[in-house]
């Protein structure tokens, strides 16, 4: 862009007022100005261009010939950023959110109530992103993330989604009609077992549970959550599951809750966003939709 060829936005403004009332009192009202701003703005844009562009008589006012080509330029001028604006308030709005999180939360909680979200909002599309690691959200690899863990990510706003995680020991029901009923806590030594990637929840489940001898050494071990809830609803073990995350399995008969007192965790779900975003109406629709679906409702206000 020349910079020497691009006149003041205001005199323009003003140009376009005035041959459009042909009044400098009418021009000036309506960009709450008066007469005489507007007189000398209009100067400033002929002094810019080098070339009059209204006659002037008495009180009265016409447009000279170079006006007349110019009103409807710089009229579509102003019809064009006026129709840009709207576009990017709409589409700040509507359009896709990219969200990252991990395959557990996308698969156990976020997809069985995509319904529900198209629903409230159904103007935003979701962009599901999922894997292990925090994509950038300052680098805008995603919109908004949902991640588990502390809650502790630097430069970023971190909401605990769920009060206290609790895991529960759950198996899919064609598993628990194979195998021997469950008297107590240490029939599970009997059981296959499924591991997180640490290998290192059921050990401090059983001891919780007052059974201090656990060998975790045995059986398959999942990095991926997602993976491990997958295994248990195909009948490959009893899994340690966050209790919201097995929620929507037990109420529909896949998974069993079986014995043993909830084990609450340091770790849990956190809605995660750049604070330079959180006044974007598609993260604040979010938000709000995802706090009401968790079941806080002091958030989702």
């Amino acid at each position: 862009m020349n910079d020497r060829r691009m006149p003041p936005l205001n005199a323009l403004r003003a140009f376009e007022a005035a041959a459009r009332h042909l009044s400098l009192k009418e021009a000036a009202d309506e960009l709450c100005v008066t007469p005489g701003a507007i007189s000398q703005s209009i100067k400033t844009l002929e002094q810019a261009l080098g070339i009059e562009l209204f006659q002037r008589a008495n009180r009265a006012i016409f447009l000279t010939d170079a006006g007349q080509t110019y009103l409807p330029q710089v009229r579509n001028a102003f019809r064009q950023i006026s129709t840009a604006t709207d576009q990017i308030l709409s589409s700040a709005e509507t359009g896709i959110l990219t969200v990252s999180t991990t395959t557990c939360f996308a698969s156990a909680w976020l997809i069985p109530r995509l319904d529900d979200f198209r629903e409230t909002c159904p103007l935003i599309d979701l962009h599901i992103r999922t894997g292990n690691s925090l994509a950038d959200l300052t680098r805008g690899a995603a919109d908004v993330a949902v991640r588990h863990g502390k809650g502790r990510y630097t430069g970023l706003v971190s909401e605990q989604l769920f009060s206290v995680e609790k895991k529960i020991a759950v198996a899919a029901s064609s598993l628990t009609e194979r195998l021997a009923s469950l008297n107590c806590v240490r029939d599970l030594l009997d059981w296959p077992l499924l591991h997180d990637g640490d290998r290192i929840d059921w050990g401090q489940w059983f001891e919780a549970q007052g059974v201090s001898d656990f060998d975790a050494v045995r059986g398959p071990a999942f990095e991926d959550s997602g993976v491990l809830l997958y295994a248990a609803l195909a009948g490959q073990g009893a899994a340690l599951i966050p209790s919201a995350m097995a929620q929507r399995e037990l109420e529909r008969g896949a998974l069993v809750r079986l014995v043993g007192v909830p084990q609450a965790s340091p770790f849990t779900y956190h809605l995660v966003y750049p604070e330079s975003s959180a006044e974007r109406p598609k993260i604040r629709a979010f938000r709000h939709w995802v706090y009401r679906a968790a079941g806080d409702k002091k958030h989702a206000n």
